[in-house]
């Protein structure tokens, strides 16, 4: 039987601490997997595109995901598709699941958990946050961000003033005017846009600032300019993907300008941040074992509770 776990399905059986905890766990393991994870992208005769993420593996679990997305940048929700869960052990499709769901919960609670680790710690009263970019993924961060450190205030611009004032209302911040005014204001600043030019740039940050930049996951796509690239300690999850699709990609930068990825923080191989006054920024692109790690805990959760409708595709 196949488990078909809906978006309000999903809602019901994740929470941020479990799934912060098990991406924390895949970024220490996930070096050990015996296969490596494979991003596959291609354009489409349409104005979208579609992506396939396989197989998503981890040490310990004893399934794998496969993940196909469509992206439609007009549509709403602009990303749509499915992630298969299938057991290691005979390939059984153990649950159909909204991809879009779980991509925003782990890409933004996995940021979450990388601007921890790298911004600097806050002052007495809290951080500054501040969003650019007012979507599904900025959600799951600031969801996910307040479950591990205080900020005392949240900034938000949004090309669409109404979703950038929602954003603000349901945060307790408040929304401004434009891009340089976030930067401005904000000790940690979340990008999660569809921009194919940079919005920021060395110039619009202070030393000590911390940046995370989700909107750099397919070609072409930049929200940072190369001199703050450069002149950041550039934390990536994976080098060669960075390098092949993500910030570096756009940026014409090799692999060897991101210092670290956030394992090799995760697990003591690099320091991270060691200064008051660094730039960090963390740049990631998207991994499939990401979905495998917030797949199973739904799957279990789910099959606790017999949430969901279960289904026999063989019949």
């Amino acid at each position: 039987m196949t488990r078909l776990l809906a978006r309000s399905d999903l809602q019901a059986v994740l929470e941020p601490l479990s799934c912060i905890a098990a991406l924390r766990d895949g970024f220490r393991a996930a070096a050990a997997s015996p296969i490596a994870g494979r991003r596959i992208r291609t354009d489409l005769p349409f104005p979208g595109t579609a992506t396939a993420l396989i197989p998503g593996l981890l040490p310990g679990i004893e399934a794998y995901t496969v993940k196909a997305n469509a992206k439609f940048p007009a549509a709403r929700p602009a990303l749509r598709g499915v992630i298969c869960l299938h057991s290691g052990h005979d390939g059984e499709l153990l649950a159909l699941m909204d991809s879009a769901t779980v991509t925003a919960w782990r890409t933004g609670l996995a940021a979450a958990l990388a601007t921890d680790l790298l911004a600097g710690p806050a002052s007495e009263g809290g951080s500054v946050l501040g969003v650019i970019g007012a979507g599904a993924q900025a959600e799951l961060v600031v969801r996910g961000l307040g479950t591990l450190r205080h900020h005392r205030d949240l900034v938000v611009h949004d090309s669409d003033p109404d979703r950038a004032q929602g954003f603000a209302a349901r945060h307790d911040g408040r929304a401004v005017a434009s891009v340089k005014e976030v930067a401005t204001a904000a000790d940690i600043v979340l990008l999660a846009t569809w921009s194919r030019s940079p919005l920021l740039r060395l110039a619009d940050t202070r030393p000590g600032q911390h940046v995370t930049s989700l909107g750099a996951d397919e070609p072409g796509k930049q929200e940072l300019a190369v001199d703050l690239l450069e002149s950041a300690l550039l934390v990536v999850d994976d080098r060669e993907l960075a390098t092949a699709t993500g910030a570096l990609a756009t940026a014409g930068l090799p692999a060897s300008a991101a210092e670290a990825t956030l394992g090799e923080i995760l697990n003591g191989d690099h320091p991270g941040r060691t200064s008051a006054t660094t730039r960090t920024v963390y740049a990631p692109v998207g991994l499939p074992w990401q979905d495998l790690a917030l797949a199973w805990i739904a799957y279990q959760q789910a099959e606790q509770r017999d949430i969901g409708v279960k289904i026999d595709l063989l019949s």
